[in-house]
């Protein structure tokens, strides 16, 4: 009888290793967001040149989104409708927050997040890394979900030795930013309490410009290579810069994957792993040389026309919806989720992940507050449910150069108007031209079709005024 009960209470004590504690059977939840990545910078996504083996394993054995967009093709817009599952227009934010000459915007602590749903069903939660959803006291992460915060409220922050806030006071930290939030990511899962289900949102500062300096080893993938240029055909295209700049930005995008894999391994080692939902993702995409610019929604061109001007300067300026801007790698891993099951071609959003998330923590996601997006988690397991595949973006640019850009998609067409005039109307059939090389706005021959996407899109835009907060 000794011997029985001694092995049932080492067997118990085994359990409760292998599987993480949670409450009501709640997975816990890692949400890694990164900064300014495009989904043509992954090796899984077809890109030959890119060195990403750890972040190839996580999509590997998870479920790829490969339509997944942002509504806007910036920072603060793009993470504000992240969280809430609102229009940037809807909250007051429309472009990325300046904390120098915009200390006043800043995310309302009366709008609901679901962070703060999964707080308040009892998750312990963190965020480490970026906010740039307000610097003033009453946007703190505090207010929107977070039990502790480690990171920046600004939006940059620099590659090496930052000063980075540690809940309410600040740290002066050594060495590299992304290894140093990754160090407080897993310090988190060490400090964590064992009797509630844990929330970790990782926000690296990784890919955002400047990118020098990089560690050597991340270097040395790119050091002897020829970047491959998306469109070297296009005017005045400035091929040596943009070689360059992908190098560097391929080196960043190697560094992110490099403390992903250190990430994934303590998870393993702390058999975290059976009961952890892992969602990989970025707050908008990229552009280097694609359509002649670099940068995102606030692109700048990179034609040998512009060589040496700054990139702040008014005629370097291209504001885009291109989908290179608007398109996100994104991953989603379920444990027990059918291995069969290795990608997902719908559309999806930003204002998506919302009630996706809170669905797959079992938490019901009620109507009040409005919320805008739809829960995908049945697509993800193969079930057919109603889904629409038009996308409403928005963008309403106010630093370097003001536009004020509304755009809808099909999985056929893009329409988009810049309502201040300055650019004009753009219309592209992405079926035949997925790149966007040929505006067909003032073609003869599709004035019916954008007509008709136009009149969609001024519905759209009718039925956000009707609930902006601002």
């Amino acid at each position: 009888m000794t011997a029985l009960l001694l092995g049932f209470i080492f067997l118990l004590n085994v359990c409760l290793t292998i599987l993480p504690a949670c409450s009501q059977g709640k997975p816990n939840i890692i949400f890694i967001l990164t900064d300014d990545q495009s989904a043509w910078s992954l090796g899984c996504l077809g890109n030959t040149q890119a060195h990403t083996p750890n972040l190839n394993r996580l999509f590997d054995g998870g479920v790829t989104l490969s339509n997944c967009f942002v509504t806007t093709p910036v920072c603060s817009p793009s993470r504000a409708s992240l969280f809430t599952s609102r229009y940037g227009s809807e909250l007051g934010i429309t472009d990325w927050i300046s904390p120098k000459t915009e200390p006043h915007i800043g995310l309302s602590r009366s709008v609901s997040t679901w962070p703060k749903v999964l707080q308040n069903s009892g998750y312990d939660t963190c965020l480490v890394g970026k906010w740039h959803l307000g610097t003033d006291r009453k946007y703190h992460p505090h207010h929107h979900g977070f039990n502790h915060f480690y990171g920046f409220a600004s939006g940059g922050v620099t590659v090496t030795d930052p000063v980075l806030c540690v809940d309410d006071a600040t740290e002066e930290c050594k060495g590299f930013t992304d290894d140093i939030l990754t160090d407080r990511a897993i310090r988190f899962l060490n400090e964590k309490e064992n009797s509630r289900p844990f929330l970790l949102c990782l926000h690296l500062r990784s890919p955002h410009a400047p990118w020098k300096p990089f560690p050597e080893d991340d270097y040395k993938p790119y050091s002897e290579i020829d970047p491959i240029i998306p469109n070297p055909a296009f005017p005045e295209l400035d091929i040596e810069k943009v070689k360059d700049i992908t190098r560097q930005y391929l080196t960043s995008i190697t560094g992110i994957d490099r403390n992903i894999g250190r990430l994934l391994k303590h998870l393993d080692e702390r058999h975290l792993r059976q009961n952890t939902v892992i969602i990989f993702t970025s707050d908008n995409g990229y552009n280097i040389g694609h359509n002649g610019i670099w940068h995102k929604g606030n692109g700048h061109k990179i034609t040998l026309d512009v060589r040496g001007l700054p990139s702040s300067h008014p005629t370097n300026q291209r504001p885009n919806m291109y989908d290179t801007s608007l398109r996100v790698p994104a991953v989603i891993d379920i444990p027990g989720h059918d291995k069969n099951i290795k990608k997902m071609d719908r559309v999806v959003s930003s204002l998506d992940w919302y009630p996706t998330i809170l669905s797959i923590a079992g938490l019901p996601c009620d109507s009040t507050p409005l919320i805008r997006g739809h829960n995908f988690l049945p697509l993800l397991k193969g079930e057919s449910i109603s889904w629409g595949d038009d996308l409403y973006g928005e963008y309403g640019q106010h630093h370097y150069t003001r536009a004020d850009l509304k755009m809808i998609r099909t999985t056929e067409w893009k329409y988009i108007v810049d309502q201040s005039g300055s650019y004009g109307e753009e219309l592209y059939h992405l079926t035949r031209d997925p790149d966007e090389t040929a505006n067909l706005a003032d073609d003869n021959q599709y004035q019916e079709i954008k007509a008709d996407l136009r009149n969609r899109l001024k519905k759209a835009i009718e039925e956000i005024d009707k609930t902006r907060l601002y």
